[in-house]
């Protein structure tokens, strides 16, 4: 599965998602958006908002850290 995280700098829930990614041995792609207009583009049209971070595995759009919906998309138990 393709993950991606979409986070900015200083942001508390895009460190605790990314730590929880890690702690499950998931690989992931973080694209931070305060440096890429392009992707800041993407979430907004995608999601519409401006909030990080978002999740995208394979596709589907998680906006937030909700562990949850993660967890079972992932299968992390």
């Amino acid at each position: 599965m393709e993950v991606k995280v979409y986070t900015a700098p200083g942001c508390p829930y895009c460190f605790a998602l990314k730590e929880f990614l890690k702690e499950h041995n998931i690989d992931f792609t973080e694209i931070d958006v305060s440096q890429n207009e392009n992707a800041l583009n993407y979430i907004v049209e995608k999601t519409h908002q401006y909030g990080v971070p978002v999740v995208e595995i394979d596709n589907e759009i998680i906006i937030g850290f909700d562990k949850e919906k993660i967890s079972k998309i992932l299968n992390i138990n």
